[in-house]
């Protein structure tokens, strides 16, 4: 299948030796393909995928890209506007005609 679209997305992850703790930032990537969203550890059909949404924080440097699927809701931190992704989302439930909650 064609990548319709990707998106950035970052994990913070507290690392701990005996000396420190620190945050490690890594950044990762959202791929949407016409029949599945796949992220670094898991990958979703697309009649999985219900429903995105974002809130930017207050900071307005980052903020929250929500997935809804039928296994609950999965949340990205972004620090780019993912409505073009979303956007590309929601055609593509029009196309194939699932229900998406808009």
């Amino acid at each position: 299948m064609e990548l319709l679209a990707s998106h950035p997305y970052y994990k913070v992850q507290r690392e701990i030796n005996s000396i420190q703790q620190k945050n490690v930032e890594y950044e990762r990537t959202l791929y949407l393909y016409e029949d599945k969203l796949i992220t670094k550890h898991r990958e979703f059909s697309s009649e999985a995928v219900f429903d995105m949404s974002y809130r930017e924080l207050k900071s307005g440097e980052e903020g929250t890209l929500f997935v809804h699927t039928n296994q609950g809701v999965f949340t990205y931190i972004v620090k780019e506007d993912p409505t073009p992704f979303i956007k590309v989302f929601k055609e593509l439930e029009k196309k194939l005609g699932h229900k998406s909650s808009e």
